[in-house]
């Protein structure tokens, strides 16, 4: 089995910003496998938050021996973009193989569209409050958050649509003083879930918070060695192909979170259709889907995935699995 890795780089529909920086493209690396006359692809995106950087995750996966399968990958390597890329890679290859459908092989049921948050970046009350109507037509809006103006930015996204679902993503910028005072302001303005109000190895702190607005476990969580902590802390746990090092991870950690009482949330970075495509199959019935990442591209995979009113939905075997 030959592994190549690309480069490959999208150019964003507008410049997206969080708490963290901005950018105008998205930078990715595309694994393919090879076998016997069958081809899979995954998708990666390093991240700096996670000490990851496109060279050292082109290292990681060009270091694999040929050959390896996804029982002997989760040992290889350890939780992170590498692995995700890869794991993915070798479950569409084997839904080639098999000329099965990657959920079929899962043992899943049949894949339907969910409907996906689309992410409104950090900006000025006015111009998030314009962007906000642009998309009011968006059942769920997600903000970025994090600053010490959060306020003003959250009572624009809500003047500007007043009938979408709303989430906020804090991006580890709160305290759980910030979080106690703007609680009553969000239920006000019918925020329906916070995630990660502070920062990752912090969150002991939220021991015996009262929590009116649901709390999301974001950069706290990437596998199921990182959940347990995390019982009586967080109501939801985002769960991240990245974070966790593939779908066969992510599986798993699904039904160990449900097991111990978590709500799931299923986001991304920001990537192609490829990249969310294996999500969509862990998406489905979860709490709320993140999967945006190609409505923010200004350009995409030549097979995306459909994005309409029901949803995203599943891929076709053309983009993957």
């Amino acid at each position: 089995m030959a592994i190549t890795v690309t480069e490959d780089t999208f150019r964003l529909a507008e410049t997206f910003t969080i708490s963290r920086g901005s950018r105008t493209e998205a930078r990715v690396l595309t694994v393919t496998v090879e076998e016997g006359g069958h081809r899979g692809r995954g998708e990666c995106v390093p991240y700096a938050r996670y000490d990851e950087t496109l060279e050292s995750v082109r290292a990681e996966i060009e270091g694999l021996p040929a050959g390896i399968d996804r029982a002997a990958l989760q040992q290889a390597l350890p939780a992170g973009a590498a692995r995700n890329a890869v794991d993915c890679a070798l479950w569409d290859l084997e839904a080639k193989r098999a000329g099965q459908p990657a959920w079929q092989i899962a043992g899943l049921a049949v894949p339907l569209p969910e409907i996906t948050a689309f992410t409104l970046s950090l900006d000025t009350p006015q111009k998030m409050q314009a962007a906000a109507a642009r998309h009011a037509h968006r059942p769920l809006l997600k903000i970025k958050l994090g600053t010490p103006d959060d306020m003003p930015r959250l009572e624009a996204v809500r003047a500007g649509a007043p009938e979408a679902r709303i989430v906020v993503d804090a991006n580890e910028g709160w305290s759980p003083e910030v979080y106690r005072d703007l609680a009553p302001h969000l239920v006000r303005l019918g925020v329906t879930l916070v995630e990660q109000p502070v920062p990752a190895g912090e969150d002991e702190a939220l021991r015996g918070l009262e929590r009116p607005v649901p709390l999301c476990a974001d950069e706290s969580v990437h596998d199921r060695a990182t959940l347990g902590r995390l019982e009586g802390l967080y109501d939801l746990v985002n769960i991240k192909l990245d974070k966790t090092g593939g779908l066969t991870e992510a599986l798993a950690l699904r039904a160990e979170a449900e097991r111990l009482g978590f709500g799931i949330m299923v986001g991304c970075m920001v990537g192609s259709s490829l990249a969310m495509a294996p999500a969509v199959l862990l998406a489905q019935g979860a709490a709320v889907t993140d999967l945006d990442g190609p409505l923010l591209l200004a350009e995409d995979r030549d097979t995306p995935l459909t994005f309409d009113v029901a949803g995203v939905h599943p891929p076709s075997p053309e983009l993957w699995g």
